[in-house]
């Protein structure tokens, strides 16, 4: 297969886009532009598909709006991939930094795991690493059992990871690169290389640096129900990764 790349590329971030396409040409890759949803532009009452209660709750804190911008460019990618008829897809972020070897990797990732619904590409840790297969240019493929493993740079989805994940995760209750990685929730065969096949720029988040983070938590009593969350959800993850 001859797999397309997807970028999520903001209208206001042309620098980005440039920087993305020159690399692009110098590496003969067909860039797939897709316009982001740039969550500062929609007023908090103006959010869809989008359980604000439910976030708060699992997160205790509130939603940034770059946040709800990422998860709804990410399901636009998904919705556009499968209008066409390709197997599988690579979804990048426009702060990453293309590598020659970048689509032969995705696509023996994916052939080394028959039935994998989404492989990561990149993320901020792997611990507790359990490895599956290890694909034909020599990656290990698996799951980790803590996490979040940090960011949705990069992956590669199939056909029908796109179609389970628009399906099971349409409304927002995480950031999306939690969600991602919660294949007990959407019943999709979620994995991850254990070294990041993808390279990304360094303080390229377009949603929000620690302190603007740390500014939308909530006391320490008003999150006691997201510990209690943060806990069963470490229990799921640890028997997802144990599985096959």
């Amino acid at each position: 297969m001859t797999t397309c790349i997807y970028v999520i590329n903001l209208d206001r971030s042309t620098e980005r886009w440039n920087a993305l396409s020159d690399q692009a040409e110098a590496l003969q890759f067909d860039l797939i532009r897709v316009a982001g949803v740039d969550g500062r532009e929609v007023p908090a009452d103006q959010r869809v598909a989008c359980d604000e209660r439910a976030f708060q709750r699992n997160n205790g804190r509130t939603m940034l709006p770059g946040e709800y911008g990422c998860y709804r460019s990410h399901l636009k990618v998904l919705e556009a991939f499968l209008e066409t008829d390709k197997a599988a897809c690579i979804i990048v972020e426009d702060d990453i930094i293309l590598s020659a070897d970048l689509i032969a990797r995705a696509e023996a990732a994916i052939a080394a795991v028959p039935g994998a619904d989404v492989i990561k590409l990149f993320n901020h840790r792997i611990v507790g690493f359990r490895p599956v297969a290890a694909s034909a240019v020599g990656d290990e493929i698996g799951r980790a059992t803590h996490g979040p493993q940090g960011s949705a740079a990069c992956y590669v989805v199939t056909r029908m990871g796109a179609l389970k994940l628009l399906k099971a995760i349409g409304t927002m209750r995480f950031p999306w690169d939690v969600e991602l990685e919660r294949g007990w929730a959407s019943r999709a065969r979620i994995y991850t290389t254990r070294q990041n096949v993808a390279v990304v720029k360094e303080g390229g988040s377009n949603i929000g640096t620690r302190s603007v983070y740390r500014a939308t938590k909530f006391p320490w009593w008003r999150r006691l129900p997201t510990y209690a969350i943060r806990i069963a959800e470490t229990a799921r993850r640890i028997n997802y990764a144990l599985k096959k």
